[in-house]
């Protein structure tokens, strides 16, 4: 992907809302690790695929600064629909509540502070019907295999950072495969892809996106 065809490919979706294009500029002027935003792209079809999926109970696992749970709200079209985003970092909370507060779609959001692995299981016995995933890579399978019985027959989970700049599919004796988010990342993709309760698909978008479907 080169500047040029990013910045073309922006020119031709849906325009990043005011409020988003102000949380992005912060993030990257105030918080560590600002490229963990998902951005104007992501961020649109995030929304497309809560549009086409329509959820009722959508969960989100890794909040950071809050751009993509509003982007996942701003495609609920389901009456009382609503996102619940867990993050374990309590330092950036004021941030996230404070660009919150001047969001359209904050009524939708529920944000919780703490170990998504504690966390969610106590959130309600109602099933998911989409899951996005974007926190600890270390954890990814943990998160898969929490989630996976929560959410209902025909749900989707999507997970992302899934080609982890590319670092998944150098060779196994490569430099960059000895961190462990690089081996959490390429341990869920070997997992999801073997799973039979699935359908899985890996789409290269940005640092890649994976779609799961749970078979009914």
């Amino acid at each position: 992907m080169t500047e040029e065809l990013e910045q073309y490919i922006l020119r031709h979706i849906d325009a990043e809302p005011e409020h988003l294009a102000r949380l992005d500029r912060d993030t990257h002027l105030q918080l560590l690790y600002p490229h963990m935003c998902s951005g104007h792209l992501q961020g649109r079809l995030l929304k497309m695929l809560v549009r086409m999926v329509r959820p009722r109970r959508v969960l989100e696992i890794g909040t950071y600064s809050g751009y993509s749970a509003q982007c996942l709200a701003e495609g609920l079209v389901e009456p009382g629909a609503v996102v619940h985003t867990v993050d374990i970092d309590d330092e950036i909370e004021d941030f996230v509540v404070r660009h919150l507060e001047h969001s359209p779609v904050a009524g939708r959001i529920h944000l919780h502070q703490g170990d998504a692995l504690k966390v969610v299981p106590a959130l309600t016995d109602e099933p998911w019907d989409l899951v996005f995933i974007d926190a600890n890579k270390r954890s990814y399978v943990d998160f898969y295999e929490m989630v996976l019985p929560l959410v209902r027959p025909g749900g989707f989970i999507v997970a992302d950072n899934t080609l982890w700049a590319g670092k998944v599919a150098e060779p196994a004796s490569g430099s960059g495969r000895v961190d462990a988010q690089t081996v959490g990342i390429d341990r869920f993709n070997d997992v999801v892809a073997a799973d039979p309760r699935v359908e899985t698909v890996l789409l290269p978008l940005r640092d890649g996106l994976t779609i799961l479907y749970k078979k009914p």
